[in-house]
């Protein structure tokens, strides 16, 4: 479990990807439409995204879940997509009633309009366990080593055989399984679909509480990419911008709460506020609820109140869930290309059903929140931003140029020794950490984050907003280089020089490891070991903990780093020194 959750949050990050081309895609399909535009190839250029969404998904999960995001898993995921769709369509058994009474060349066009829809009805579960195919063949096998007769296929250039090869595989699963496939999921649709108000308010609950750990993403991606089937589309946003007119229902009920509700309970969280500190907290409060209501991204504001008010984030949780279910009751149909917010609901209002009707429910929404929340943070003397001792960062505030604020951000999370994997998706840094004692929360909230999380030990996510992304890559780049940053105290304890270990420590340390026979390549980088191993599963953080240092973390299938002391370059120069020695043995 320990090591399933990361891979699960990661799968979950990198759905953002492909995602973030749907704004774009929707934005082209409505402005080609004849009630807007009426550009035909403009619309035809959107329908194009949506029409190879699962290739899209196939390149996005690829990159996102391989080692350093290299665009070599996404060749090796077209690689495997293509392979996987092609194939099944030989594969797939055309049924005799399709085809039935049929002259020869109608029955040929027949049987291939029959494997075309089940093609475009699979893309998308296609897209994903391509994705997940090649991101882990590349984290696999981007560094093997082929015979010199073979060498120019070494590397990252194996990869897209082997995914081309494994895919095979999931062809003949796709081809011959087909009608098992589809009769699961017609089945899926039915029951999710069938389930109405209740299902409605279950799913809102969920995305909601899911949130917690950004694990809402999949469940959203099921809702909006595979569940029901319209004319062959599946999926509820995808069969919304085709045309079904019973699409929507898993997204008409976050109008209300982005557009109305959160903002409401910004304008509670300003007025709960000491009117001296008003002002400093205006533009935060201010800047997030325009977001939430022109963009619907609404994680800044929920991360103010998730962990001080628990009930009240419950509360949130339970209104979105009733908000889906009264939406579906009152026959109100409601799309978005990104989000719920201003722009997608003027974009889509004319493709719409009873969009006026939400205006009324939004008013309501906006008046219980803002009741409750006033209610919860004066009873309860809720800690939301300007009720604290920290005083909060002015939205989009930026200290000095982006290498002295990725700095601080380095700093406050321990250092560049503390970050073993950096990412980010929308609105979250996502981190690999290798103490989370080594993170200064306080300093993060000065920086301007609204909130952290530690899904588990040696993993973190932290909330900044828009712009996670730039942060991000900025603090890469920062911890790559070595800048000089500002030194906290709980970076203090790093700088106690070298740290070198007895010889019977040594060898407790490749033991830990998997032994001697199981290490590759030991290298020393700051307070790290970085090493290189056959099979990372065999690898015991207990047992390296006590041989003297302070931890590991596995990074991938086969590279481990130990976090020392100090500097572990003489522990490495010893290792280095004992494999040496045990492959001259060998030889």
């Amino acid at each position: 479990m320990k090591k399933l959750f990361p891979a699960i949050q990661k799968l979950g990050k990198s759905l953002m990807l492909p995602i973030a081309v749907l704004p774009v895609a929707g934005l082209l399909l409505r402005l080609g439409q004849p009630d807007l535009l009426d550009l035909p190839y403009v619309a035809a250029a959107g329908n194009a995204v949506f029409a190879n969404l699962g290739l899209l998904f196939a390149i996005g999960v690829a990159v996102g879940l391989a080692r350093g995001n290299n665009g070599a898993a996404g060749l090796a995921a077209v690689v495997a997509y293509l392979v996987t769709t092609e194939g099944a369509k030989v594969l797939i058994d055309v049924p005799p009633e399709v085809i039935a009474d049929a002259a020869e060349r109608a029955a040929q066009l027949l049987s291939a309009d029959y494997k075309s829809a089940a093609i475009m009805k699979m893309s998308v579960p296609a897209g994903l366990i391509s994705g997940i195919l090649a991101g882990n063949l590349y984290n696999r096998y981007s560094e093997i080593r082929l015979p010199d007769y073979l060498a120019f296929f070494s590397g990252r250039r194996f990869v897209p055989i082997v995914s081309g090869f494994a895919a095979l595989l999931i062809a003949a699963l796709f081809g011959f399984g087909w009608p098992v496939l589809e009769t699961g999921m017609n089945a899926l649709s039915e029951a999710v679909i069938g389930a109405g108000e209740v299902g409605l308010f279950g799913y809102g609950l969920l995305n909601r509480i899911l949130i917690v750990t950004g694990l809402h993403h999949i469940l959203n991606n099921l809702a909006w990419f595979i569940v029901g089937d319209f004319e062959g589309v599946t999926g509820d946003l995808r069969r919304y911008f085709a045309g079904d007119p019973t699409a929507g229902a898993f997204m008409s009920g976050f109008f209300p709460v982005m557009m109305f509700g959160l903002p409401a309970a910004c304008l509670a969280m300003y007025r709960s506020v000491k009117p001296e500190r008003r002002k400093a907290v205006g533009g935060l409060l201010v800047s997030m609820a325009l977001t939430s209501f022109l963009t619907g991204i609404t994680e800044p504001i929920e991360f103010t109140f998730m962990f001080v008010a628990p009930a009240l984030f419950a509360i949130h949780a339970v209104l979105t869930g009733v908000s889906m279910a009264v939406m579906d009751l009152l026959q109100i149909r409601l799309g978005f290309g990104f989000s719920a917010g201003l722009f997608d609901y003027v974009l889509n209002f004319n493709k719409a059903t009873r969009p006026l009707l939400m205006l009324p429910v939004g008013i309501i929404y906006f008046t219980v929140y803002y009741a409750t929340f006033r209610f919860f943070i004066v009873r309860f003397d809720v800690k939301t931003p300007g009720r604290d001792d920290t005083e909060p960062a002015q939205a989009g505030a930026v200290a000095g140029a982006p290498d002295e604020e990725a700095a601080k951000y380095l700093a406050a999370l321990g250092g560049a020794p503390n970050l073993l994997a950096i990412d980010a998706c929308m609105t979250r840094l996502r981190l690999n950490i290798a103490s989370r004692d080594a993170v200064d929360e306080a300093a993060l909230k000065v920086l301007g984050a609204a909130g952290m999380i530690y899904p588990t030990s040696d993993t973190m996510q932290v909330v900044v907003g828009l712009r996670a992304d730039a942060i991000a890559a900025d603090l890469r780049r920062v911890a790559e280089a070595g800048q000089p940053q500002p030194v906290t105290p709980s970076m203090e304890s790093d700088r106690i020089g070298e740290q070198s270990l007895a010889e019977d420590k040594l060898h407790s340390l490749l033991q830990a490891l998997g032994g001697i026979e199981n290490v590759i390549s030991v290298d020393a980088r700051g307070t790290r070991l970085k090493i290189g191993v056959k099979d990372a599963r065999v690898v015991d953080d207990v047992r390296v903990a006590e041989s003297g240092l302070r931890g590991a973390a596995v990074i991938d299938a086969k590279l481990v780093h130990v976090l020392a002391e100090g500097s572990p370059a003489p522990i490495a120069r010893a290792l280095n020194l004992l494999i040496d020695a045990a492959q001259a043995d060998a030889v």
